[in-house]
């Protein structure tokens, strides 16, 4: 059973590598694949180059079992649309390994604005990492769609390819990619908020740095 975390990041950190490993070991999952976005849909452009954010994923994974950088993304022209991402995965892995997205709570709320979203769980299941005290998603639609898919134990993810969707409480940091640019652009160091490795990345790079005004 493979896993499945989409994203920009810009850069990457504990907010999102914790929780994966809330994920890792709460199902029985072989692996996470964390796989960085080439175009976003639904927000801004990242700021970080596309080789940039691997090397970024790839130096904080390094080391940890279960988690691996996939970069098909990135090899792939045009918006980095979900679906598209789980059925290449699909056609690698065969149609009866199972699969999990891995989302958050709020952008889960949002998955009637995805792409081919009612899809997406014709091809993957889909666990939605949430903090102990969270409210499910309140959206009519939604809901229904949610209804006939819930399993309640996450061994019931293993037994079929896709279809079925899992709430996974995880342990919530507050920290964001936008805080942590915004720290380096002001000078300040975001240690602690991401690996130490990453870290040394993006200041190698000189990435997120304030670029002073050309002059005329």
């Amino acid at each position: 059973m493979i896993g499945v975390f989409g994203g920009t990041f810009d850069p990457i950190h504990f907010g999102h590598l914790r929780p994966a490993l809330d994920v890792l070991q709460g199902l029985p999952l072989q692996e996470i694949r964390f796989v960085p976005l080439r175009t976003a849909v639904h927000r801004s452009q990242p700021v970080a180059t596309a080789v940039q954010r691997l090397a970024m994923v790839q130096a904080a994974v390094e080391g940890q079992k279960g988690f691996v950088a996939d970069e098909r993304e990135l090899d792939r022209d045009g918006c980095s649309y979900t679906y598209d991402t789980l059925v290449s995965l699909r056609e690698e892995l065969g149609p009866e390994r199972p699969i999990c997205l891995l989302t958050g709570l709020d952008a889960f709320g949002e998955l009637p604005t995805w792409y081919r979203w009612e899809e997406i769980a014709e091809v993957a299941h889909l666990v939605v990492m949430r903090r102990p005290d969270a409210n499910e998603p309140r959206d009519p639609e939604l809901r229904r769609w949610m209804e006939p898919r819930m399993a309640i134990e996450p061994q019931a993810l293993a037994h079929a390819p896709g279809g079925q969707i899992y709430l996974q409480d995880v342990t919530q940091l507050g920290i964001s990619a936008t805080a942590i640019r915004s720290q380096i652009a002001l000078g300040l160091s975001p240690r602690f908020l991401l690996p130490e490795n990453v870290l040394t990345l993006i200041e190698r790079e000189g990435l997120y740095r304030r670029q002073a005004p050309t002059s005329k």
